[in-house]
């Protein structure tokens, strides 16, 4: 649209990282409204048209509801490293888009009015930025979260993840999750010769990755679960060095408190349990309601009526963020299922007074 815009990013290598390799059908066409579609080309993704379920020696397969849209409309699984830098590349060839290496510390806040960002460079020099409008998006881990809401994160349990070689899943183009005890084991093809597995650990008994507990906990208890055409795969990847890695599966509903100046949009938000596979389609898709609130506005500068305007962000988003995993109770009933009796759905955008040089 043509703003000036300023990305500080932690680091600008390719993330090496199992979350955000899953894009659902819904995240697929969030892309291409915003014409990032092509980001998926050209880095072996994988097209995903649903998920055989398995259970006590029966399966069952469930297919996205892809009938009504054309052949390239799928999910996609991939190294997640490699679609963020097509993102990244996409970003830095536009003229208006300055893209560094920095780690934000903290936000600069003026009377209660977010002005901008304080962030070491790449040098450990302290520098600041300034602008009419701050967007958090530090995911999961974010450090500047509290400034802006009111986080109440839970762990329920743990992903360990590690990737498979040399095995096929049953159906091409399908991943499996195994309704196993005491939780599931989900297989998602990220190339075309690999596949991550997913083992949810619930938290209150996670083994040891570096004593060798958690490599004899899934030998033990989850491989004898495992398809026995991916069973001489799994026990190879468990003993490959280095291949285990555990991240916590957060659930935390949008608790915001309006800030003038600033917003927080993706997992810096709200967090669903990784198994949905959701997080990246909610993340885009805040990208695009965040767009189209904002392309009608072309001065940000009176933060208070801008911070008021984009309240119906948070409602907005709600149609997405809460079918992947909802949160009723936390983030309110009417909210959730009646966003049309929310008066900031209606919400118009402020109008520039042609005779006073400010918005209202």
């Amino acid at each position: 649209d043509g703003r000036r815009v300023r990305v500080i990013e932690r680091d600008l290598n390719a993330p090496n990282r199992m979350a955000g390799e899953s894009l659902i059908p819904g995240g697929y066409l969030k892309l291409i409204e915003l014409g990032l579609e092509d980001c998926v080309d050209e880095i072996d993704a994988q097209r995903l048209l649903g998920y055989t379920l398995y259970k006590d020696g029966k399966e069952a397969q469930v297919s996205f509801p892809l009938e009504k849209f054309q052949s390239h409309v799928a999910g996609r699984t991939f190294h997640n490293g490699r679609f963020v830098q097509r993102l990244r590349k996409k970003v830095a060839s536009l003229h208006n888009i300055s893209l560094e290496q920095g780690t934000v510390t903290s936000l600069i806040e003026e009377n209660g009015i977010v002005k901008g960002v304080q962030y070491k460079n790449e040098s450990g020099q302290v520098l600041t930025a300034y602008a009419s409008l701050t967007i958090v998006c530090d995911g999961c881990f974010s450090n500047l979260r509290r400034s802006l809401c009111y986080p109440k994160v839970d762990i329920p349990s743990y992903f360990v993840g590690f990737i498979l070689t040399n095995c096929n899943l049953p159906t091409k183009n399908y991943g499996a999750i195994i309704l196993a005890h005491p939780s599931p084991i989900v297989f998602s093809p990220i190339s075309s010769t690999e596949i991550r597995c997913m083992v949810n650990v619930p938290s209150e008994k996670v083994p040891s990755v570096s004593n060798g507990e958690m490599a004899c906990y899934l030998k033990t208890q989850v491989a004898p679960k495992v398809l026995p055409e991916l069973y001489d795969s799994f026990i190879s990847a468990i003993e490959k060095k280095g291949n285990i890695r555990i991240a916590p599966n957060k659930i935390m509903a949008a608790a915001p408190h309006l800030t003038p100046g600033a917003l927080l949009i993706g997992d810096a938000l709200n967090m669903r349990h990784a198994i949905t596979g959701g997080g990246m389609t909610v993340a885009l898709s805040d990208v695009v309601i965040l767009r189209d609130l904002l392309r009608p506005l072309h001065d940000l500068s009176d933060a208070s009526t801008i911070s008021k305007y984009l309240e119906s962000f948070y409602t907005l988003r709600k149609v997405a963020s809460s079918t992947l995993l909802p949160y009723i109770y936390s983030e309110g009933i009417r909210q959730m299922f009646f966003p049309l009796t929310v008066p900031a759905y209606y919400r118009t955008p402020p109008k520039k007074d042609p005779k006073r040089n400010f918005m209202h």
